[in-house]
């Protein structure tokens, strides 16, 4: 399972912060931090992968049973100015989160075009719905790249669409509402 997905910029300053897990919101602002520090610190020579920190560790065993849901992962990609990341079960494959990872970036690059992070801030509905299409609950429901991307564009169509666009099926449709005789 996926508990959580981030992208930053360089500068740490965050553009999507997703939490597929129930955190208390300073738990959460504190885990954002020490993620980008771990992540960022990393030389390019470094693996993708890290033990969860232990402030996330600490809040998510809480429970006196053993969890196989606990976050125990993080996965992330460094991508020009932006560091999408993700934190995740021991479940998970990370080889396979890292795949995720390049298929949402490759979905954002068809959606908008060479994606950049300004994109991001002032197209964050389409983010999400990018997000969206490929998880739901924290589970990996798509990852095929054009699947993806045409989810995305036709609920763009869908939320853009006029009220009365529609109505004029013509003669033979409906009997043709939208039409004068």
């Amino acid at each position: 399972m996926i508990n959580a997905v981030l992208v930053f910029n360089n500068s740490g300053q965050p553009r999507l912060t997703k939490f597929y897990t129930q955190l208390d919101t300073a738990v959460q602002q504190r885990l954002i931090s020490e993620i980008f520090t771990l992540v960022s610190n990393r030389p390019n020579s470094s693996c993708n992968f890290l033990p969860l920190p232990p402030l996330l560790a600490a809040s998510s065993t809480t429970t006196s049973t053993p969890n196989t849901d606990a976050p125990s992962l993080v996965t992330y990609r460094h991508y020009a100015t932006l560091y999408f990341i993700l934190i995740s079960t021991s479940t998970e494959s990370p080889l396979a989160l890292l795949d995720f990872i390049q298929v949402f970036v490759e979905a954002l690059d068809r959606l908008f075009e060479n994606v950049c992070e300004l994109d991001l801030i002032f197209n964050f509905e389409t983010l999400h719905a990018a997000l969206g299409e490929m998880i739901v609950g924290g589970v990996v429901i798509e990852t095929a790249l054009d699947k993806v991307v045409k989810g995305v564009r036709e609920q763009g169509r869908v939320a853009k669409r006029p009220v009365n666009e529609g109505l004029n099926l013509g003669a033979r449709g409906l009997g043709g509402l939208g039409r004068a005789r």
